[in-house]
Formats: structure tokens, C-alpha cells, sequence
């Protein structure tokens, strides 16, 4: 168990899920929240191979923080099929200010357990995560 400077600790399914999503592709999403209780980031949900966007996106809370891993799939202009592990942090503006801290302040050091984030996004609404914002971060 990971002891983050913030005091959260991460939980080793978080890495052994997002490893399941990078090499074995497992999951199109994973979404993380902070467990304040247990003072660890656990796995909230897991999205399946076949679920879209708009699945990942209702997945996420409106007035709760949460880290989320996306796996998007798009093809190049030059027609090759790719993808992307975005890293999402979601902290929408309705949330409770000790939340946004909290998941501020443990950001880095959970991402550093994640090897083989590409793209950040930082996001306090939907429209800042939209897949056309996606898509643009993606090429």
C-alpha cells in the first residue's frame, strides 16, 4: 500500500486495474474515488470493453470529485487505428470545497502510481470533458 504525502493512501486494485486496462485492455473506464474513512483512493467503478463515452461520462457523480481513467479509441489521419489512457480528474464547481482540496492535494501522487497516463485533463464540468475535447488532446 502506497502512502501518499497528502495522507492518501492508494489501494492496490487501483494499479492492478488500470494494468488490466493498459496492457490487457479489461476496461474501457475505471473511475476513482477517496475513501475518507479508509483514507485510500479505491475503484468506484469499472466500465466494460464495449460501453461509450456517454457511459463513462454518466458514470461520474455532478457534485462529487473523482479520478477517472479513459481508454479512447480514434483513428489517425493517415488511418491507423489508436488509443489514448486519458487521466481525468473531475472536481465539478458544486462539489464541497473539502473534497476539491482533498483530491487536488492527492492528484500527483496517485498519478505517479498510474504508469502510462498520456493525456491529463482537468475538468469541473462536462463541456471541459467533452469527447470533442477528447478527441482534440488525442492527436
Amino acid at each position: 500500500m502506497a502512502n501518499a504525502a497528502s495522507g492518501m493512501a492508494v489501494n492496490d486494485d487501483c494499479k492492478l486495474k488500470f494494468l488490466e486496462l493498459k496492457a490487457k485492455r479489461t476496461y474501457r473506464f475505471i473511475v476513482f474515488k477517496i475513501d475518507e474513512k479508509l483514507k485510500q483512493v479505491i475503484v468506484e467503478k469499472l466500465g466494460e470493453p464495449n460501453l461509450t463515452y456517454d457511459d463513462f461520462a454518466a458514470s461520474l457523480p455532478t457534485n462529487e470529485c473523482r479520478y477517472a481513467i479513459y481508454d479512447f479509441d480514434f483513428v489517425t489521419e493517415e488511418n491507423c487505428q489508436k488509443s489514448k489512457i486519458f487521466f481525468i480528474a473531475w472536481s465539478p464547481d458544486t462539489s464541497r470545497v473539502r473534497s476539491k482540496m482533498l483530491y487536488a492535494s492527492s492528484k500527483d501522487r496517485f498519478k505517479r502510481e498510474l504508469d502510462g497516463i498520456q493525456v491529463e485533463l482537468q475538468a469541473t464540468d462536462p463541456t471541459e470533458m467533452g469527447l470533442d475535447v477528447i478527441r482534440g488532446r488525442a492527436n
